[in-house]
């Protein structure tokens, strides 16, 4: 198996990257290492691939044709993985054309070089903010996603259309994962239980929107990874009995399947703040805010559909993973 990973230099893409090189896959990675967060994370994070024997590196944006399709026209890959996304919520009210530009652009370009070179399975990442204003819980794959309320969620979600529509018109097989709070060590800075763990640690203070109520599926990196590597092999087939009377949003006619990919319990950002207090030994110094423009108050993962299909469950429990992850942040920043 030869697999390109986009996002190589990101907090999943690194892990996954890992995952594979174990499995025995030969792996190119591509990241265009932006100032996003901390260029140095991502670098040490890439350290700990290069020197793998079935593992390379090639630093570019995928939103460049000429550098995807030279990418694909070299590596002559069974499956991709496409991670690389300009991620963030409250970054996309600020700077609504990078998503543009690398969401909708850039994954263009993926498709387009996946149907001309034909891939078995193109496998990419979109989100749980797509379920938007959709206020039933958990969330379901089945349900209606068409009330995003960020510019981020807007440019998953279209991720899944274009998606869809390569799937119906070049029978691309490709599966669309829908992640829900990934934490983890290497994980990402500008996430709510990195910031919360620097700041208790420093004595700084941490603002906490909506007095800490929102709920969240917070997943564990490893689960979400073992998740992944499951569903590379299972290449999508036209839903049976799907039907255009009655369309199933998850499946369809091609081979195109939707999954979530997440904890099927949620957890409230209060009970993540507590849990870092106890591990870390110190008191929190809060900032209450209102609600957040752009935020999601509740995300609740209906994983049965995974469960059902590659036996996926997740199997860390989050006081472990805060555990895991507090240990990694004072090792790496030697705290």
């Amino acid at each position: 198996m030869k697999v390109l990973v986009t996002g190589t230099g990101g907090f999943i893409g690194s892990h996954l990257s890992t995952r594979l090189l174990d499995e025995g896959a030969i792996v190119t990675g591509v990241d265009n290492m932006n100032d996003y967060y901390s260029v140095d994370l991502k670098r040490d994070r890439l350290a700990r691939l290069t020197d793998r024997e079935n593992f390379q590196f090639l630093e570019g944006d995928i939103d460049q044709e000429s550098f995807v399709d030279n990418v694909f026209k070299e590596g002559a890959f069974t499956h991709v993985v496409n991670l690389a996304a300009q991620a963030g919520v409250p970054y996309s009210l600020e700077y609504p054309r990078k998503y543009i530009q690398s969401n909708i652009v850039g994954f263009l370009n993926i498709l387009e070089a996946s149907r001309h070179n034909d891939i078995r399975h193109l496998i990419y990442a979109s989100s749980s903010s797509v379920y938007g204003l959709n206020e039933t819980h958990p969330s379901s794959t089945t349900q209606n996603t068409e009330h995003p309320v960020s510019l981020y969620a807007a440019t998953k979600k279209s991720n899944e259309m274009m998606a869809h529509a390569y799937s119906h018109l070049f029978q691309l097989p490709t599966t669309g994962l829908r992640f829900f709070t990934v934490y983890g060590p290497w994980g990402r800075p500008d996430m709510a239980i990195f910031i919360f763990t620097k700041a208790i640690l420093e004595g700084g203070t941490i603002d906490v929107f909506d007095g800490g109520a929102g709920q969240r599926s917070f997943t564990y990196v490893d689960d979400i990874v073992e998740g992944i590597t499951r569903v590379v092999n299972r290449i999508p087939e036209p839903g049976p009995g799907w039907s255009g009377r009655d369309p199933d949003p998850s499946s369809s006619s091609g081979p195109y399947r939707i999954y979530n990919i997440g904890n099927d319990e949620t957890v409230t950002v209060n009970r993540i703040i507590e849990g870092l207090e106890e591990i870390i030994g110190k008191k929190a110094i809060r900032n209450d805010l209102p609600e957040r423009r752009g935020d999601v108050r509740t995300t609740f993962a209906d994983i049965s559909a995974l469960e059902r299909e590659i036996g996926y469950r997740p199997t860390t429990r989050v006081k472990e993973g805060l555990a895991s992850f507090v240990s990694w942040y004072r090792d790496y920043y030697r705290v």
